[in-house]
């Protein structure tokens, strides 16, 4: 018997994921993509299915001390809506399991579903089904995405070229600050004396606050590139950070990149509470993670037309794979790109 143990964090969760599912044969030939990107894809006739899912853990993934169980049930449904979007596809129907502990009432699991309901009015979704459970854990979510696409439109990981252009919808980091700020309020509250009333510092933060705790799937993107009649050769949403992401597609596509420092967007709000907080503000916007917001490649014809969308950033270019990936920094010099994003197996979240 072999008596060797690895921990999981040694791996991390990709990692993981590869190991366990390596050697998982597909039997089906409606299986057109299994695992290893935003989204599942099964193929019936002209049309595509995607597939996605996200468990969310509490404690691990989102605090209820600061979290509002509406806007919690908000950002449960949408992130999933984002992974679709990262394949240019469309989002069509959710199911929602839960594991339920004693401490929540039916009014709490109200809350919860309309913030679900709210995300499915807005995107146009479907909810089609789910399961519950009794938890000795807290709140347990699990939300399984389902969307669909034309078989020639989906994009994956795997597409980017040498020479393409790396782009980045919206802006960076504002997700991750904002947990910062909900976090030392929170501390400060549980440090307050009993009969003293805490009043939280949000003024002029609403923006980062708003990113943490609601955020959007950028749909819009997607609509834009379409009738500008742009394809991108490789998409991902930024989840686990900016780095993280760009990793993945140069490693699934097999290639390098160099993005430039002084090109990743940045909002005012970020840039102000990175200073507070004494933290890096351009290894905030690389790593934070939770931005949601799209990260792809496009031929180096479409240059013209990206230049001229609203919300859209060109923050550099791939490369040959033995460039590796790089960060070019403001006076030139390079700086490797290390996927030190979110990973729930790690000690340091």
């Amino acid at each position: 018997m072999d008596n060797k143990h690895t921990e999981i964090s040694a791996i991390g969760e990709f990692g993981l994921i590869d190991r366990l599912t390596k050697d998982f044969p597909l039997h089906n030939d409606s299986t057109f993509k299994g695992v290893g990107d935003d989204a599942a894809v099964m193929s019936y006739g002209d049309k595509s299915v995607l597939v996605t899912t996200d468990l969310l853990l509490e404690g691990i993934h989102f605090d209820l001390r600061y979290v509002p169980l509406k806007h919690l049930g908000y950002k449960s449904a949408v992130v999933n809506f984002s992974d679709i979007y990262a394949m240019n596809g469309t989002p069509r129907q959710i199911t929602v399991s839960l594991g339920i502990s004693s401490r929540f009432t039916v009014e709490h699991i109200e809350e919860l579903y309309e913030g679900i309901r709210l995300a499915c009015d807005i995107y146009g979704v479907d909810l089609v089904g789910g399961d519950t459970s009794a938890s000795v854990t807290g709140l347990v979510i699990s939300i399984t995405c389902m969307g669909d696409a034309d078989r020639n439109e989906i994009v994956y990981r795997s597409g980017a070229k040498e020479t393409d252009l790396i782009c980045v919808s919206g802006d960076l980091g504002a997700a991750y600050m904002g947990l910062q700020l909900l976090e030392r309020e929170n501390r400060v509250a549980a440090g307050a004396k009993e009969g003293e009333t805490f009043q939280p510092d949000f003024a002029g933060k609403e923006y980062i606050l708003e990113r943490q705790l609601k955020p959007e799937a950028r749909k819009d993107i997607v609509k834009m590139l379409h009738e500008q009649g742009i394809k991108p050769t490789s998409m991902m949403d930024v989840s686990d950070g900016l780095s993280s992401e760009l990793l993945h597609i140069c490693k699934s596509s097999g290639v390098g990149c160099r993005i430039y420092e002084d090109k990743i967007p940045i909002d005012y709000q970020t840039a102000v509470m990175a200073e507070e907080f004494n933290l890096n503000l351009v290894m905030a916007a690389m790593n934070g993670g939770e931005d949601y917001e799209l990260l792809f490649t496009v031929p180096l014809t479409d240059h013209e037309k990206i230049e001229k969308l609203k919300g859209v950033s060109m923050i550099g270019y791939v490369t040959k794979p033995e460039l590796g990936a790089a960060m070019v920094t403001r006076d030139g010099s390079e700086i490797p790109v290390k996927a030190q994003g979110w990973n729930a197996f790690t000690q340091d979240k």
